[in-house]
């Protein structure tokens, strides 16, 4: 059963249709790993062990009598703790909501469950996924499987570490920041963070006053990536400004990359600092896409730097959520996201107008960006995995850095809507993983797939995990 460890959910999948495996046998071995490497990580916090057996035995029988019912049969899943799951606790990772337990499932818990994978539980993630390490006050800190000194990132750092640790294939997250991609990078997996309204976001107690935050999964494989994108995207009422289902497979599509692309490489998106040794990486990753016959251009013009906008409208759809519960609940909160909360409270309209002036002009300026390139390739973090339980780094090669030039590159494309992946791209002087960035224009969720899928092919990474 060992062997099962770091086997893609497609390549479980198809040992369970063949029937060489069975859904039971799957189970129990992940249940077994989870029991091994969970208290040096804590990646999950919550188990429905008895359910997950009982589903795991219902399917070996129902495939031994009618075959294999969904695409994703028996596949082991972990759900970020700020998604619900119907008789679980959806905690936000916050003290005061440690006995929440979810009356449904969500939308995409809900697809992913039709499509036949079992979930296994809840995956921790900071205080409302309001930081990229993951920490909190109820469950404590999560740490990477490559050293457990350094964290996994967040915010869904509990998905990040439980599949590069090999306990699940499959776990979702969400990124409203860099929530996919910074855990994606840190523990060097693949994180897809999807275009705005591309997977339902929901059912929700309110709906977010900005689109900025959308849901992604966090897996080994492109191919993985692709299969979960084919089961949960479309239109849901829960989500008003969903996307429709597109009329294509992404995973058929995945090995259809078009030739000769004309692709931009910004390695600081024209005010970002970046590690030395990170940087170093990036580049080597960026020749693999010359590898393939694509043409690379070093793009010299600066981005325009969003970080006033962008966070001023997190935090917005955070005091949104929150709004009714602050005064009564704000004592056993964390005081960073409780010190965010009450700066939110003094937003003017002058304020989010100005967001809005910004976030327009960035709009005009990667508008014409796509038009002249297809394809957009960054570092995903500017630094290495920092310590487990934080702060973020202060400095940057020496240079004074603020706390936000750590996501430097993520959180543009949460304002602006794009779909971006980060992908392996090595290894720091320490050991740490490093992230190459994707990013393609808006919709463009196929493409950033299939470029992700080619560069995986000639710089393959799902032979080389770490031992806890």
């Amino acid at each position: 059963m060992s062997s099962f460890q770091y086997r893609s959910a497609r390549e479980l999948a198809a040992l369970i249709a063949s029937r060489e495996i069975t859904p039971l046998e799957v189970m129990e071995h992940t249940l077994q790993r989870i029991e091994t490497a969970n208290p040096k990580l804590n990646a999950f916090v919550a188990l429905d062990a008895e359910r997950a057996m009982d589903e795991a035995k219902a399917l070996t029988e129902s495939i031994a009598r009618k075959g294999v019912p969904g695409p994703l049969t028996g596949i082991p899943l972990g759900v970020k703790d700020l998604e619900d799951v119907k008789g679980m606790v959806t905690s936000f990772g916050s003290v005061p909501f440690k006995d929440n337990i979810a009356t449904g499932d969500s939308v995409q818990v809900a697809r992913l469950r039709e499509a036949g994978a079992i979930v296994v539980g809840k995956t921790n993630t900071p205080e409302f996924g309001s930081t990229g390490f993951t920490k909190n006050r109820l469950f404590g800190t999560t740490r990477n499987p490559w050293n457990l000194e350094r964290t996994p990132g967040g915010s869904s750092g509990g998905s990040a570490a439980a599949v590069v640790a090999g306990m699940v294939p499959l776990a979702t997250g969400s990124d409203g920041g860099g929530s996919v991609r910074i855990p994606a990078s840190y523990t060097g997996c693949y994180g897809l963070k999807t275009s705005a309204g591309r997977i339902p976001l929901g059912p929700v107690p309110m709906l977010y006053m900005s689109p900025i935050a959308v849901l992604g999964p966090l897996t080994r494989t492109v191919e993985d990536a692709a299969m979960f994108l084919d089961c949960v995207a479309g239109y849901h009422p829960a989500a008003p400004d969903s996307l429709s289902r597109p009329e294509y497979s992404y995973l058929e599509r995945l090995d259809s990359l078009p030739k000769g692309l004309t692709i931009a490489f910004s390695p600081t998106l024209g005010y970002a600092t970046v590690q030395h040794d990170v940087m170093a990486c990036v580049e080597k990753a960026v020749c693999a896409f010359e590898e393939l016959g694509h043409t690379v251009i070093l793009l010299e013009e600066a981005i325009p730097n969003v970080v006033n906008a962008w966070s001023k409208l997190f935090s917005l759809n955070i005091y949104g959520t929150l709004s009714d519960n602050i005064d009564k609940y704000g004592q056993d909160m964390g005081r960073a996201l409780v010190h965010s909360l009450e700066e939110i409270k003094q937003l003017t309209l002058a304020d989010l107008v100005e967001a809005q002036k910004i976030k327009t002009e960035q709009n005009r300026v990667l508008w014409n960006l796509f038009d002249r390139f297809d394809l957009l390739l960054t570092p995903t973090m500017p630094v290495e995995a920092f310590a487990a339980e934080g702060p973020p780094p202060s400095e940057i090669n020496g240079q004074p850095i603020h706390m936000l030039d750590v996501v430097a590159f993520t959180y543009p494309f949460n304002l602006s809507g794009h779909p971006a992946a980060s992908v392996p791209a090595g290894f720091t002087e320490s050991g740490m993983p490093v992230g190459l960035q994707i990013v393609g224009p808006r919709l463009r969720d196929d493409l950033v797939l299939q470029a992700s899928r080619a560069y995986e092919q000639v710089r393959p990474w799902n032979d080389h995990w770490p031992m806890v």
